[in-house]
């Protein structure tokens, strides 16, 4: 394949979605680059590699109107470098960041080249994604002196938080400038829960890659179960029975179900009414036990499996789950009526943290946050995949951007996704659950999957031995954490948890 206007040639993986993979060298990486930004394309994801092959390459997966764009450029090992794409595609920036902290492979005129995710755990000038990195080395504690921008002026004072939080809450620091409790500029640091994901992964077999993929970030465990298993099986050439796509789609719904009513009672919670945590955490419960009744865990880890699935669900369980889609769906009706009529809570979710259609457009926006800022992307109704081909997603979306809308948006994908549900369960095929399947040698694969947070992608590369070269996982969360340092600009101090919670997104799932 290749598209107008790129001198990159591309070929199609044997994949469920449309994807296509090309190289090319330092000029063809700019080009292609600039070609897909000038035509409303995005960044998924940007990697790199020194295990996989002779050379070391960095590589960019891009959204186009085509489906994925996989391209890859060689490095020379000497001095790796390549060119920058952050100008183009600002959430690249801590990607190439954090690609420079564990590959060494430098942005050629990047404006911010600060670390990202080392936090002197390790000396500048150690890679540990290089080959030739010792694991089992240790290094001496060093100081870390993290140069983040000061703002200065008349009455501004910081008010820094974390990164400790209270109770199980992640790490992560937040930096505010602020005048009285206007925010005046946000500027967070994360890569506290950097824990070695991606050289783990490296010599694994596929189930032992299959389990490390799905504990990348808990609450989306079922989403990047299936990138994997997906990537695994383009690699493969192998494609799962019919009734494994479909019981693949059922959890992965459920997992959708499960965050959406867990935030919007926290989201109530932040706006200090206090019943909507305890109603909605009642039905997430409920939900969670059907889970571990159903299916054999609550929050369906390792349920699906390179493939297939490795879960059934008979016909009793098939009838309980009907049962529950029916009663959450007239309960969840209650509750968006006592949330659109309560004065209090519309008094601080409208207008509060709010990203315009075209800022949300500009930084890359994507996912649940993306949608209700005017970003109408969502891969099960822009390329469905078996069995979404079925089942004609209906896309949700909102253009005010702010708190509110990403409330209503969680309504609107909760009741979608019931519908998904009972559709999922009513046609669910008979057959077999799982394809037998081995990494074959020197072979590459992705897997691209619309989780509840946004889209999970990731990239797969074998060694010579049938085994992990290479793994790289890639969380939405990339793209939505630096828009909430805009969202926060011009709000008040006490509105920030509110705003927080209405992106809720992972610190784990991008501090590989």
């Amino acid at each position: 394949m290749r598209p107008a206007g790129l001198e990159v040639d591309f070929a199609a993986l044997a994949a469920p979605l449309p994807m296509h993979r090309g190289r090319t060298d330092a000029d063809g990486w700019s080009a292609c680059a600039r070609h897909i930004a000038e035509a409303g394309g995005r960044l998924v994801s940007l990697w790199g590699s020194d295990t996989s092959r002779d050379e070391p390459y960095v590589a960019a997966a891009y959204a186009s109107a085509e489906g994925l764009l996989w391209v890859e450029f060689e490095l020379d090992r000497a001095a790796p470098a390549y060119p920058d794409i952050a100008r183009l595609f600002p959430a690249a920036g801590r990607m190439q960041r954090a690609l420079f902290d564990l590959l060494g492979f430098r942005a050629e005129q990047a404006i911010d080249v600060r670390p990202w995710l080392r936090h002197a755990a390790w000396p500048e000038d150690v890679f540990p994604l290089r080959r030739d990195f010792d694991p089992a080395r240790r290094f001496p504690a060093a100081g870390d002196a993290y140069p983040f921008v000061t703002v200065e002026g008349d009455g501004v004072h910081e008010i820094a938080v974390g990164p400790v939080h209270a109770g199980i809450i992640e790490p992560g620091h937040f930096r505010f400038s602020v005048v009285g409790e206007k925010v005046l500029r946000l500027e967070q640091r994360l890569g506290y829960k950097h824990k070695g994901i991606e050289r783990r992964f490296i010599g694994m077999d596929l189930g032992q890659g299959a389990q490390l993929a799905g504990r990348v970030s808990g609450d989306s465990t079922v989403a990047y179960a299936w990138a994997f298993a997906m990537a695994a099986e383009t690699l493969a050439g192998v494609e799962p029975p019919p009734r494994a796509l479909w019981l693949r789609a059922l959890l992965l719904e459920r997992e959708r179900v499960a965050n959406h009513l867990g935030d919007l009672g926290a989201l109530g919670n932040d706006a200090a009414f206090g019943f909507a945590l305890a109603r909605f955490s009642g039905l997430r419960e409920d939900w969670l036990r059907d889970n571990g009744e159903a299916f054999g865990h609550r929050l369906l880890m390792d349920r699906i499996c390179p493939g297939g699935v490795a879960c059934e669900l008979d016909a009793a369980g098939r009838e309980r789950l009907l049962a529950r889609a029916d009663a959450a769906t007239g309960e969840l009706a209650r509750m968006r009526r006592i949330f659109d009529e309560h004065a209090g809570l519309q008094d601080r979710f409208v207008t509060t943290g709010r990203v315009t259609p075209a800022l949300a457009a500009q930084l890359g926006l994507c996912g649940l946050a993306g949608r209700a800022s005017g970003q109408a992307f969502d891969l099960r109704a822009d390329f469905p995949w078996p069995p979404y081909d079925r089942l004609a997603v209906r896309k949700c979306g909102h253009h005010n951007g702010d708190v509110a809308a990403r409330v209503e948006l969680r309504f609107d994908e909760l009741f979608e996704s019931l519908r998904l549900i009972r559709a999922l369960l009513v046609g669910l095929p008979d057959g077999p659950l799982r394809s037998e399947l081995a990494l074959p040698a020197l072979a590459s694969g992705a897997g691209w999957v619309e989780g509840w947070r946004g889209e999970v992608f990731v990239a797969l590369d074998s060694d010579a031995h049938g085994r992990i070269a290479r793994c790289h996982c890639h969380d939405p969360s990339w793209q939505n954490w630096p828009l909430l340092e805009h969202a926060v600009i011009g709000n008040i101090v006490p509105d920030f948890p509110l705003i927080n919670k209405s992106f809720n997104l992972s610190y784990s799932g991008q501090d590989l």
